[in-house]
């Protein structure tokens, strides 16, 4: 019987108003006295009412919704960074999972949904894009959501106006670079990820800078979906040209274990043969064998952090905040000479 009952019976039996029936359930900013208050609460128990959120988000002006929006849940990179959040969202409410599969357009259509449902905030990762249209469109929208009193974090380029979790890719691959010349390796190619994808592009220019800081170069660079087949396919690219490099880097470990499994098709050891390095230190991945060297980002750290700062109400003066994530080299057993 409780789901047939509406605000309006909970009025009806308090003896209020409909408008103060529904501050007291919908939790309005408008105060209303203690002794109408209780009587509204009293009669909701007796009857059973359950209050809709939709309307409690209507008269708060806000939900305790936070929405997450991701490129793949798929991909252990968003899946970690999104439970990692969820540990910060979820004793101040409820979380709501977008994931894009890739496509930029479905990013913008997600915020707008968000918007209209009135979450508190939302967080945003994943890469921006060499489509400066969208990012535009992007921008615009989440200025429009903060405006009304929403709160965005974004896990990625700080392209967009709102607060910044921001990782040092170029950087990142650019120390890499220098440990595995360091190890002794002397020729390279690099599985570039797609070439629209900013994450993919900061990080193979990182890795050729690096290497051209120690008088070495880059062969080739093949470029593939940032996924697992995308690797494969690249790695098998790679392997079809004449003249095999001692050293590969994938700009992501997801990419990296695709080009581990496309040579061992081949007859290929790692190291022996081919070694192979990763960006981003998955964590399901370290019992790997042989075990990947990668360029280590504190996953969970990134989206806790992105979700505290969405439901941190101090931003001082209204100024967006930029924290800055550095990589750290971890050599293992892939690259091994």
């Amino acid at each position: 019987m409780g789901s047939q009952i509406t605000l309006a019976d909970v009025a009806e039996r308090a003896g209020v108003s409909l408008a103060t029936a529904s501050r007291v359930v919908n939790g309005s900013e408008r105060v209303v006295g203690k002794r109408f208050r209780e009587r509204v609460l009293a009669a909701a128990a007796e009857l059973g009412y359950t209050a809709n959120a939709f309307a409690q988000a209507v008269a708060r002006g806000r939900s305790d919704v936070v929405g997450l929006v991701v490129a793949d849940i798929q991909d252990p990179y968003f899946s970690v960074i999104a439970a990692a959040a969820l540990t910060v969202v979820e004793p101040h409410g409820e979380l709501m999972l977008g994931t894009t599969l890739h496509r930029p357009e479905q990013e913008l259509r997600y915020v707008t949904t968000m918007r209209a449902r009135q979450v508190r905030g939302i967080v945003l990762v994943g890469s921006r894009t060499t489509d400066t249209g969208h990012t535009k469109r992007l921008a615009e929208a989440i200025a429009e959501f903060v405006s009304g009193g929403g709160r965005v974090a974004v896990i990625g380029q700080d392209k967009l106006g709102a607060d910044t979790v921001l990782p040092q890719n170029r950087s990142g691959a650019r120390e890499l670079a220098s440990a595995l010349t360091g190890l002794g390796h002397r020729s390279f190619a690099v599985l570039g990820g797609p070439k629209n994808l900013l994450t993919a592009r900061d990080r193979v220019d990182g890795f050729v800078d690096g290497l051209a800081k120690r008088g070495r170069r880059a062969e080739v660079v093949v470029h593939s979906e940032f996924v697992r087949d995308g690797g494969y396919r690249a790695m098998n690219e790679l392997l079809d040209r004449p003249r095999r490099p001692g050293c590969v880097f994938a700009v992501n470990d997801v990419m990296a274990i695709g080009a581990m499994a496309a040579a061992r098709d081949r007859g290929l050891r790692v190291p022996e043969d081919i070694a192979i390095a990763g960006f981003d230190d998955i964590p399901s991945l370290r019992d790997l064998a042989p075990t990947l060297t990668t360029v280590r980002l504190p996953l969970e750290e990134m989206g806790r952090k992105a979700a505290s700062l969405v439901l941190d109400d101090a931003r001082e003066g209204g100024r967006k905040r930029v924290v800055r994530i550095k990589g750290e080299v971890v050599l293992r057993d892939s690259t091994r000479r």
